[in-house]
C-alpha cells in the first residue's frame, strides 16, 4: 500500500532547520575535528516549520552539492539512466567536493531496475605486497594521523571500475557523453563554497602537497576565498582520456604510472602500491543483504530493508540495531510519542538504542571483514540477523547501561577472531537517483578522510585528483594480546571493512514477498553513517515523518561497544538528553555530527527527495 498519508503527518512531529556556519574554531578543537569529524558541516537547530516537499513525476536526483545535482539532472533529461546520472555526478563531485570522494577512491552501489536488486563493490584493495604487520613499527601500531597522510595509506582505487561495470549493464547514453558536464565545469570553473573554503583552511596536511597547494591556496598559504572561480584543467584532461578510452587508461599507462609514482615517491610516507595492483583491480558484484522490519504505520505488511553486505558493515549493523529495538524483549514505555516529538528525543528510547548499538558494534568488531578472506558465522551473514539471535542479544539490555557489551555467538562454531580496537573513520559522500525508466541507484562514495591521503595526482604543477587513505580502515593491530587474529587486519589484495551503507526500502506484500520500492538513501560520516541511516529509516517508516524531516532529526552516534554516546551539538533536544541519560548510566557528550544524508522516496506514484542541509545537498527533478 502506498504511503502517501505520510505527507500529512509532518506538522505533528517534524523538525525544521536553521543553518549556522561555524567558520572560526580554535586550534585544539580543529585538531580533534580533523581526526574524528573531518567533514565539517553546519549546525542544525529546531525552529520554524518544515518546508513543503517538492514533488517530481519523471525522475529525481539528490546529491551533496548543487553542481552535482544539476549535472545529474542534465543527464536524466537527456534520456540517461540512473547509472548514467550517477557516473556524471561522481565526476562532478570529484571536482566540487574533492574532500569527500573522487576517481582516486572507492564506492558501493545498489541498483534496482524494478525487478532485481544488484550490489556493486568498488571498494579499494590493499597492495599485493602488504601483510598483517603493515601498520606496525617496532611491533606497535603507528599513530593514526601519521598513517593517514602520505602514500602508505593509499588503497587501489575502485570507483571507476565500479562505474564502468554498472554502465555496461545499465547505461543508456554513451560513456563519453557522461564526462561532458564535468569536463565543462572543470574548464570553466566553479565558485568555492563556504564549506569547501573552511575545510581547506583548517586542514594541516593538504598544503604540503605541491599540486594541491597550487590548486587550492594563495601564495600566502591561505585557502582561496569563498566565491573564487576554481578551474582544474588537469582533471579535465584526465577525464577526456578516460572518456575516450574507458576506465582501463586509469589502471594502465601514464595515469597509472603517475598514481604509482605519487604513492611510492612520497617524501615522508612512501607506499608500496605498484602498477600490477592497479592492473589487477576488478569491481565485484555481490548479493544485497536484506532484512524485514515491522512498521508501526502503514504498510500493514511491513517493510524490507536492503543494504550492502560485507565488506560493508552497513546492512548487518543497521539491521541488528533496528531489529533489536523492535524485539518483544525490549520493554519500551512508548515506542512512539505522538504530539511529543519523535522517540529519539526521549531518554528511555535513546538508552535502548545505545545498548542495541553497543551490542551490534561488538559483533561488527569481531565478525565483519572482506568475505573473500573471512568466513561468515555459520557460513551465512544472515545468522547475525535471524530472530532467535536478535532476541538473545536483546535480552542483555536492561534499565541501565550494561557493564560490558560483548560479541555474541551466532553459530555453533567457536569464535576464531578477536575484537578489533576502535579506530576513527570519516569522510565520504552519498547520492540517490531515479530515472524515468524505473531504475534507482543508491551509491556511497569515498576517499576516506577529508582530502584523503593529501596526495594529488596530475600532470602539471597544480590540479588533478586526490588519492584515498582507505588502508587506514584496516585494523592497525593484526592480533589480540592472546594471539587471536583480527578479522579486519591488513592482507594482500583485501578490501577494508566499510561503514558505507547505501540502502533501499521496499514494501512487503501480503505473502511476504518484496513489494514496490519506497525509498533509497545513504550518508557519509564514517562509522556514524550507520546511525544517520538508521535514524532516517526510523523517522520515515516508523514515526510518520517525511524524508526531509527524518533527515532533519538531531543526529546521534556511538562507534564502539565501550564508546559513549555522542549527541549533535546545537540542538535543544541534545542538551536535554545529555542530562537525562545520566539516569540510565549513559555518559554522553555534545559534538559536531555532520551527516550528509541524500534520500529519495516514491509515494503515490510520485518522487520526492530529502537533502541534508548540514552540508550543501539539494534534490532536483522533473
Amino acid at each position: 500500500m502506498i504511503l502517501n498519508f505520510w505527507w500529512q503527518r509532518t506538522t505533528c512531529v517534524g523538525l525544521a532547520l536553521t543553518l549556522l556556519f561555524h567558520l572560526s574554531i580554535g586550534q585544539a578543537q580543529a585538531d580533534r575535528l580533523i581526526q574524528d569529524r573531518p567533514e565539517a558541516g553546519q549546525t542544525v537547530t529546531a525552529a520554524g516549520s518544515p518546508p513543503s516537499p517538492q514533488i517530481f513525476r519523471q525522475h529525481i536526483v539528490s546529491t551533496a552539492n548543487p553542481y552535482a545535482s544539476r549535472a545529474g539532472l542534465e543527464i536524466l533529461r537527456a534520456g540517461g539512466s540512473a547509472v548514467d546520472a550517477a557516473i556524471t555526478i561522481q565526476l562532478v563531485l570529484n571536482l566540487v567536493e574533492p574532500q569527500s570522494s573522487g576517481i582516486g577512491g572507492g564506492a558501493l552501489m545498489l541498483h534496482f531496475n524494478g525487478r532485481s536488486l544488484q550490489a556493486y563493490d568498488g571498494r579499494e584493495t590493499a597492495p599485493a605486497a602488504a601483510d598483517q604487520n603493515f601498520w606496525l613499527r617496532d611491533g606497535k601500531p603507528i599513530g593514526f594521523q601519521e598513517a593517514v597522510m602520505g602514500g602508505r595509506s593509499v588503497g587501489t582505487p575502485g570507483v571507476l571500475r565500479l562505474l564502468e561495470l554498472a554502465h555496461q549493464q545499465h547505461g543508456k547514453l554513451a560513456w563519453a557523453d557522461l564526462f561532458v558536464p564535468a569536463i565543462r565545469l572543470a574548464e570553466s570553473g566553479f565558485q568555492i563554497s563556504p564549506r569547501l573554503h573552511q575545510l581547506l583552511q583548517r586542514d594541516p596536511g593538504l598544503r604540503k602537497d605541491p599540486r594541491a597547494r597550487a590548486l587550492f591556496y594563495s601564495d600566502d598559504g591561505n585557502a582561496l576565498a569563498v566565491g573564487t572561480l576554481l578551474r582544474n584543467p588537469d582533471l579535465a584532461a584526465i577525464y577526456r582520456e578516460i572518456a575516450l578510452h574507458g576506465a582501463s587508461v586509469f589502471y594502465q599507462g601514464p595515469i597509472a604510472n603517475q598514481i604509482v609514482a605519487a604513492v611510492r615517491q612520497h617524501p615522508t610516507a612512501m607506499g608500496i602500491m605498484d602498477q600490477e595492483d592497479l592492473r589487477r583491480y576488478r569491481a565485484v558484484e555481490r548479493k544485497a543483504l536484506c532484512f524485514s522490519l515491522a512498521a508501526t504505520l502503514r504498510p500493514k505488511h511491513g517493510i524490507e530493508i536492503c543494504g550492502f553486505p560485507p565488506p560493508s558493515s552497513g546492512a548487518i549493523t543497521i539491521g541488528q540495531i533496528l531489529q533489536t529495538l523492535t524485539s518483544p524483549e525490549i520493554k519500551l514505555e512508548s515506542r512512539s510519542a505522538p504530539g511529543h516529538g519523535p522517540p529519539s528525543t526521549h531518554a528511555q528510547w535513546m538508552h535502548l538504542y545505545i545498548e542495541a548499538a553497543r551490542l551490534a558494534f561488538a559483533d561488527r568488531a569481531v565478525f565483519i571483514a572482506d568475505p573473500d578472506y573471512v568466513a561468515a558465522p555459520a557460513s551465512s551473514w544472515d545468522q547475525l540477523l535471524i530472530e532467535p539471535y536478535i532476541q538473545e542479544r536483546a535480552r542483555r539490555i536492561g534499565p541501565r547501561r550494561m557493564e560490558d557489551a560483548v560479541p555474541g555467538n551466532p553459530g555453533p562454531v567457536k569464535r576464531s577472531h578477536a575484537l578489533m580496537p576502535y579506530q576513527p573513520e570519516a569522510g565520504t559522500s552519498h547520492l540517490s537517483v531515479a530515472d524515468r525508466f524505473g531504475n534507482v541507484v543508491s551509491m556511497t562514495t569515498t576517499i576516506e578522510s577529508a582530502f584523503g591521503a593529501r596526495l594529488m595526482v596530475g600532470r602539471s604543477e597544480g590540479g588533478g585528483f586526490l588519492l584515498n587513505n582507505q588502508l587506514t580502515d584496516f585494523s592497525f593491530q593484526p592480533r589480540s594480546a592472546e594471539g587471536l587474529p583480527i578479522a579486519n587486519r591488513v592482507e594482500a589484495g583485501k578490501r577494508p571493512r566499510s561503514s558505507m551503507s547505501p540502502t533501499m526500502i521496499f514494501e512487503k506484500n501480503a505473502d511476504g514477498s518484496r513489494g514496490p520500492l519506497i525509498a533509497a538513501l545513504g550518508s557519509p560520516g564514517g562509522a556514524s553513517i550507520l546511525h544517520y541511516t538508521a535514524k532516517t529509516i526510523l523517522g520515515f517508516t516508523q514515526w510518520g515523518l517525511d524524508l526531509q524531516s527524518a533527515i532533519d532529526l538531531p543526529n546521534f552516534s556511538i562507534t564502539g561497544p565501550q564508546s559513549i554516546v555522542q549527541l549533535e551539538s546545537g540542538h535543544p533536544q541534545s542538551e536535554r538528553l545529555l542530562n537525562e541519560l545520566k539516569a540510565y548510566g549513559q555518559p554522553a557528550e555534545l559534538v559536531e555530527l555532520t551527516s550528509g544524508l541524500q534520500a529519495i522516496a516514491r509515494l503515490a506514484g510520485q518522487w520526492t527527495g530529502g537533502a541534508d542541509r548540514r552540508r550543501e545537498g539539494i534534490s532536483l527533478g522533473d
